[in-house]
């Protein structure tokens, strides 16, 4: 490249940093191998020749083409796919011709366009062996000007058409050669082929490129001897296009254009990228919140249901006071004087009558709330399991189908599949019996305490004996009818009231104790529970929240970036 003037030069520093920019920012979200070796051709580009790429499918006349331009049949012609590598034209006062590489060979001869311009030959975009359109895929990024070649007895056909999509999408400058116009019978004709290339064109790109309808045949004839074919062959008009586009204004703009318009193609790329990820990880967060959502319902339920499922508990402490009361109430009157002085016999009928089985009830109580639990447990599991799987099958049809994406899909399957592998594990051997000795062990204080209730009943029974002997004693020793009746009167119903106080505090204390005891293990398991869950998926909850705000960072700095390079490309614009 020619020396700048000032202000190219500051364009081209400019440009230069931008590119760094964005060459890093993609290292750093995890570009493809493929484009970042892009990236760097065509930031090397800058500092080279400039490249002009003809492309088209085989045998639509792009070598011959090539051979009209530099007026010399440099390159092989024929009707199969002659052109099985990249050709590369360059000046050389030895014409020499010798392979690149495996996929390359460079051409050179001692012609005046060469001095300023490398010419590039492709192979055929619709050729058999598929390799030859991979290699002209991978070389238009390169390019600073594209020439595509089109044959007038099979113009822009479907394969033609996508082809210029993925030139439109690099950003190129585009011009159509309308080839082989010499089988065609009349002016007429070309126009009317040119005007639905230009149709089609606008129509399916949304672009309006030069169309230059030529005889490459009759062009190299021309140029070889035959004179009188150069007016016929229309090749004049192309060649002058050529020249005034690629003067040393138009090739130095051309040059800050390419790296410029590759550089807008990968930003869009990867924020298309960034933006099906970040829609994707959308749903993973609103998952996320819905299992939240799900365990403090759970926990708010629990505890309803666990004071519900405490009044029977209760009950069956309140249903043991009445009988105590009716008890005492039957038991210690004046009447039954003669049973109360049979000590054995009130301390049995009052655990036969009054106690019964309740510490087995409660017992059995208890099992039932420890069953509820584990239960309750169990089904809780069995729903975060069930959102992981439904995710996972979501995400298996999902395709986000665009490069640089394995290793997010890796590390985000793999989260996902080792979460639901370890809920599974939990589902399937989640072991009852052993959950409920568990929650057993922490409320043996208050299991132990209803076990204390027989022997507080039976030494409530044995103070009820202590009161029957006084009261015997007393009658023992006193006749007259008028003691019997103040016995009757007074002494009898404190003695009463008294044994029934004793009995509803002891009641009363054990139930607090039962209750309290209960409701702290409860809450606690609860707790234990719902961490044991959130511990499961905290890997999963991390990468999801982590990626997301990495994602978005990336999207903030690809469009400062972008923004940046739209600002550079309108200042070549208007070199």
């Amino acid at each position: 490249m020619r020396i700048l003037n000032e202000e190219q030069e500051i364009l081209l520093k400019d440009e230069r940093s931008a590119l760094a920019d964005l060459q890093q920012a993609l290292i750093r979200f995890g570009v493809s191998l493929d484009d970042q070796e892009t990236m760097n051709q065509s930031i090397r580009q800058i500092d080279d020749l400039f490249m002009l790429v003809v492309v088209g499918e085989f045998n639509s006349g792009k070598s011959s083409f090539i051979n009209a331009l530099v007026g010399s049949k440099l390159l092989k012609e024929g009707v199969t796919p002659t052109t099985a590598e990249i050709n590369t034209l360059r000046y050389a006062e030895i014409p020499q011709d010798e392979a690149s590489n495996a996929s390359s060979y460079l051409i050179t001869a001692p012609l005046d366009l060469l001095k300023e311009i490398s010419i590039v030959d492709t192979p055929g975009t619709n050729a058999i062996i598929r390799k030859h359109e991979e290699i002209t895929s991978h070389f238009i990024p390169q390019s600073d000007l594209v020439l595509f070649v089109t044959s007038s007895d099979r113009p822009f056909t479907e394969s033609e058409r996508a082809f210029l999509e993925r030139i439109r999408d690099w950003g190129k400058k585009l011009v159509i050669v309308l080839n082989k116009i010499d089988i065609l019978q009349s002016t007429d004709e070309i126009e009317q082929i040119k005007l639905f290339i230009q149709d089609n064109t606008r129509g399916l790109l949304g672009i309006t490129p030069e169309i230059f309808p030529v005889s490459s045949r009759k062009a190299l004839l021309a140029k070889q001897g035959q004179p009188e074919l150069w007016e016929q062959s229309r090749f004049e008009v192309l060649e002058n296009f050529i020249h005034s586009t690629l003067d040393e204004k138009g090739r130095v703009q051309l040059k800050f254009l390419n790296p410029i318009g590759v550089a807008l193609h990968l930003t869009d790329q990867y924020l298309n990228i960034i933006a099906e990820r970040i829609n994707l990880l959308a749903e993973d967060i609103v998952m996320l919140d819905n299992v939240d959502r799900q365990l403090e319902q759970y926990k708010s339920d629990m505890l309803s249901d666990f004071e519900f499922r405490m009044s029977d508990i209760k009950n069956v402490l309140f249903e043991m006071e009445q009988r105590g009361q009716a008890y005492f109430e039957e038991t210690l009157r004046v009447a039954r004087i003669l049973d109360l002085l049979n000590k054995d016999k009130i301390q049995s009928d009052f655990e036969h009558r009054v106690i019964k089985d309740v510490p087995q009830q409660l017992d059995r109580k208890v099992n039932e709330l420890i069953d509820w639990m584990v239960e309750r447990d169990f089904q809780q599991w069995e729903a975060v399991t069930n959102h992981l799987a439904e995710r996972r099958r979501h995400h298996q049809k999902q395709i986000i189908g665009d490069p640089g994406t394995a290793s997010f899909n890796y590390d985000r399957e793999r989260l996902i599949e080792a979460v639901g592998k370890e809920a599974g594990r939990v589902v399937k051997g989640y072991d009852k019996t052993r959950e409920a000795q568990l929650i057993a062990s922490g409320a043996q204080a208050a299991v132990a305490a209803t076990a204390a209730m027989e022997v507080g009943a039976i030494g409530l029974g044995a103070a009820i004996t202590a009161i029957a002997t006084t009261m015997a004693a007393d009658v023992t020793g006193v006749l007259l009818a008028s003691l019997v009746a103040v016995l009757g009167l007074f002494v009898i119903p404190a003695k009463r009231r008294k044994a029934n106080q004793e009995m509803n505090q002891k009641i009363s204390l054990m139930r607090d104790q039962l209750i309290n005891s209960l409701t702290g293990h409860f809450k606690r398991e609860i707790e234990r529970s719902l961490g044991h869950i959130r511990t499961a998926i905290s890997p999963y909850t991390r990468f999801i929240r982590s990626e997301n705000n990495r994602l978005l960072d990336a999207k903030t700095e690809l469009q400062s970036l972008q923004k940046n390079l739209e600002s550079i490309k309108k200042r070549a614009e208007s070199l």
